[in-house]
């Protein structure tokens, strides 16, 4: 089982990004980054400017981003890595985000290949999406833009750096510590 995840993990990245993902159309106030292609693997903690990331360094292992719902915060420089592979990764902010929110954000991720989503305490704002170079906060996860910035940025060939690489890793263990 170990040499099936060592293969998984190779085959769906390098340990440096060939790709250059681009800007795209973008929806009303979202905001849109600048990260080169060529981002280094690291198992440091990184510092990212945003608050979710929207790219950068990265772990060399992805979050599972196959309609996946964690109910914990997930480490950061995983979530990273599947935003190179073309995921959105929807976060929410426990404090904001109603019974209500939750349950429509869940209800837009479940099953659907390309999206994840986790609670993200102290975003901010209830609902943020992020794609890579790409993030869209919102106050109510009814917001006709949260489905629109999913629509538009899943594994959108424009915008991902690594188009083609797989959101399944079945060996993705969200329970893994968050550094402090």
């Amino acid at each position: 089982m170990a040499a099936s995840a060592v293969c998984l993990l190779l085959a769906g990245c390098t340990s440096l990004v060939a790709g250059q993902g681009r800007p795209a159309m973008t929806l009303a106030d979202t905001q849109v980054a600048a990260y080169p292609g060529g981002q280094a693997h690291t198992r440091d903690t990184v510092d990212y400017p945003e608050s979710p990331p929207v790219g950068g360094e990265h772990d060399a292992a992805w979050a599972d981003c196959t309609g996946t719902v964690y109910d914990a915060p997930i480490r950061r420089e995983n979530a990273v890595h599947s935003l190179e592979h073309g995921a959105v990764w929807v976060t929410y902010d426990p404090d904001l985000a109603g019974a209500a929110d939750v349950e429509t954000l869940t209800g837009l991720v479940t099953g659907r290949p390309g999206l994840m989503l986790s609670p993200y305490p102290g975003q901010g704002v209830a609902v943020s999406l992020q794609a890579w170079d790409h993030q869209l906060r919102v106050d109510d996860a009814g917001d006709p833009r949260v489905a629109e910035f999913a629509e538009l940025l899943v594994f959108n060939p424009e915008t991902t750096p690594e188009p083609g690489a797989t959101c399944e890793n079945p060996f993705f263990l969200p329970d893994r510590p968050l550094p402090a």
